[in-house]
């Protein structure tokens, strides 16, 4: 019964989310390309236009996959964020391994969409949201060493991957 409750609870708060006004813009920028993928994707794969070099089945399976692990980041940071966040920085969790799972796990579950439809149109559409994740990360960055100062430069100098453990 309790589990139900803090379900409850945590659905309604997802769904009376409103960003601040300030960030009403990048919010929008964040999630256009997830949306025009799934708005996409059916269509282009049900016309089998732009269709990818590469077996259906195949592409689809692999899709699914990385949609399914990047759902459990966006999840697994989604959740942590929830509990821990009250203001202060955040650094244990899934943020002592990227500083910022939530742009990961976009792209992630993005680029799992565009397998997951075969298609060309919705995997440039996922490419063409990683130059805008990285600019919103910087961005991002700027802001959270105002805020947070040295203690978020620290931060950086211990978690220096923004999205991928040893890439980026």
């Amino acid at each position: 019964m309790a589990a139900s409750k803090s379900f409850k609870k945590s659905s309604n708060m997802f769904l009376n989310y409103k960003p601040p006004k300030e960030l009403r813009a990048l919010f929008i920028a964040h999630y256009a390309p997830l949306l025009l993928i799934i708005m996409i994707g059916p269509i282009v794969a049900a016309f089998e236009v732009w269709k990818l070099s590469i077996d259906f089945v195949f592409s689809v399976s692999l899709g699914f996959v990385i949609f399914f692990l990047g759902a459990l980041v966006y999840f697994k940071w989604e959740f942590y964020w929830q509990k821990t966040y009250k203001g202060q920085l955040v650094t244990d969790g899934i943020f002592q391994y990227i500083r910022h799972p939530h742009y990961t796990s976009l792209l992630i579950v993005g680029f799992g969409l565009a397998l997951f439809f075969c298609s060309w149109a919705t995997l440039l559409i996922a490419l063409i949201a990683v130059p805008i994740m990285i600019w919103s990360i910087f961005d991002e960055e700027k802001l959270l060493k105002k805020q947070y100062g040295e203690e978020y430069k620290k931060y950086m100098k211990k978690v220096p991957w923004r999205l991928i453990p040893k890439i980026f």
